[in-house]
């Protein structure tokens, strides 16, 4: 079965993806644990801190002692894993666009020499030219010709 990118790495190179990747298992949430955070402490918002929903966590925090918010966690329970979906969804966005903007730095190029004796190609550590058998001192090098 072949497996398909999503969306946020469409348009990535290989490097880039591995980074998303890694960035993204960094930054995204849980749905079970989300349920169960809704279900065990939903009384004192944590769940709502899971997703990074702060002001709604103060809010329960606040009022806590009046069993509301134990109702209200309870409640959010069923609706957290679309949340945390979410949630996942908005970071994954937010990271893919911090790549995708961030500018790739080009690897230089392979060092390419030229034999002074016969003007082959040669690797850059080899000792002797391939083609005439001539010495490829450090001094007796070329750049390539510029084309």
């Amino acid at each position: 079965m072949q497996y398909a990118d999503p969306i946020p790495t469409a348009n990535m190179t290989d490097h880039q993806r591995a980074w998303f990747y890694a960035e993204f298992a960094h930054a995204r949430r849980d749905e079970v644990i989300g349920v169960l955070l809704a279900i065990f402490l939903g009384n004192f918002g944590i769940h709502q801190f899971y997703i990074r929903r702060n002001g709604l966590g103060i809010l329960y925090l606040c009022f806590f002692w009046t069993g509301i918010s134990a109702i209200l966690g309870f409640i959010d329970a069923f609706f957290m894993p679309g949340r945390v979906r979410r949630y996942n969804a908005e970071q994954a966005a937010y990271i893919a666009a911090q790549i995708l903007n961030t500018p790739m730095q080009a690897a230089p190029p392979p060092a390419t020499l030229t034999c002074r004796a016969c003007g082959a190609i040669i690797e850059p550590n080899a000792t002797f030219c391939p083609h005439c058998g001539a010495t490829t001192a450090a001094d007796q090098l070329l750049s390539p010709p510029a084309v």
